[in-house]
């Protein structure tokens, strides 16, 4: 079977170690000849990994004293009613730079007064705004740090007078984050962290409690705080796959190190975007992501989208078609993608070129 380079937006590709790993606690997980399909959550071998693997991640993203990590099921649209409810008592203000984003609002909406400060869809969302002041009356202010579909990213930690919530679903742990910036970093886990079925949440405990309405007890954080993430049955396969991941990010040098990979590999593929006479990006050049790049045809090049594909398709190229809302093209080069997938894509561009050079 011909290699495949697989550039999905989401689930995402994992390390094969990760899923060889996954296939072996299947059968047996940790030598208790049960299933980790079948394992009880409250066994001591599944406290050590849920142990294990909150212990990763305050590792890995350096979380300081007084953060709390906790694994819910679901995903970060889950966690757009989560934040509202456990955060929200008079005002929010979002930072609207697409779909995800504009979701989150509709949530807080909802329940209260919350406003898009500054937003990115007079142009489609192509750019990350700039300029804006944050009031500093506001319990709190949202932003979503990747947007998938247009392939922008926040990729610094903004200075914020109020506290700062981040949707980090498809850019956690692809670079170094100050965590003590934010009041929660939340996420799904299907981009860089593990599989679909699980959201993390990386909350100050100190910013909880602040709220005077009735919190529903699974929708109170502190309650998922106070159990270890196990108020309820987790989802336990989804998190054991979680924590195989972060092993693996570890074992590559560390969030500095995979950072250095995830920027040569999208200069690689933006440098050939902006050279390649059939292509051009989408996001502002200022604003592009190292994870999600967005591309279309050139102007006058549009019939030929249908022909790219199929001839990627052939070259084992997968996942590159982009957002049904947006069309053109989208290679997410989440952390397990390689130079090697890259440049696949690079080498299929060029061959693409050729051939309607020569035509």
């Amino acid at each position: 079977m011909n290699k495949k380079h697989v550039f999905n937006a989401g689930p995402c590709l994992l390390p094969q170690a990760v899923l060889d790993n996954a296939v072996s606690a299947i059968k047996d997980f940790k030598g208790t000849g049960v299933s980790v399909l079948s394992i009880s959550h409250r066994t001591k071998e599944w406290e050590e990994t849920m142990n294990e693997c909150r212990a990763l991640w305050k590792e890995l993203l350096a979380i300081p004293d007084g953060y709390e990590v906790v694994f819910l099921g679901g995903g970060a649209s889950m966690e757009f009613l989560y934040v509202a409810m456990n955060f929200l008592e008079k005002k929010a203000a979002y930072l609207d730079t697409g779909v995800w984003a504009h979701k989150a609002l509709k949530e807080a909406q909802g329940l209260g007064d919350a406003y898009a400060l500054a937003c990115s869809s007079d142009k489609n969302y192509s750019y990350i705004p700039k300029g804006y002041e944050i009031p500093s009356d506001l319990d709190y202010f949202h932003i979503t740090t990747n947007n998938t579909i247009y392939g922008t990213e926040i990729k610094t930690d903004i200075d914020c007078p109020v506290p700062l919530i981040a949707d980090m679903s498809s850019d956690i742990l692809s670079r170094p984050v100050d965590v003590s910036k934010y009041a929660m970093i939340y996420g799904g886990a299907q981009k860089n962290a593990g599989p679909a079925g699980v959201a993390f949440a990386i909350i100050k405990k100190d910013a909880l409690g602040k709220v005077s309405r009735y919190l529903p007890t699974m929708l109170d954080y502190r309650v998922h705080i106070d159990k270890e993430s196990m108020f309820n049955t987790p989802p336990v396969f989804s998190i054991f796959v979680m924590n195989e991941t972060l092993k693996w990010v570890k074992s590559m040098g560390g969030v500095k190190a995979l950072n250095e990979i995830n920027v040569k590999k999208a200069k690689t593929l933006y440098d050939e975007i902006d050279r390649n006479t059939m292509f051009k990006g989408t996001a502002a050049v200022e604003d592009r992501s190292i994870m999600n790049v967005c591309f279309v045809m050139s102007e006058g090049k549009e019939h030929l989208q249908d022909e790219f594909m199929q001839l990627a398709k052939d070259n084992g190229i997968i996942g590159i078609k982009g957002h049904r809302s947006v069309g053109g093209f989208r290679a997410s080069v989440y952390n397990a993608c390689t130079q090697e997938d890259v440049d696949a894509l690079v080498d299929c561009m060029r061959e693409f070129e050729n051939k309607h050079k020569s035509a």
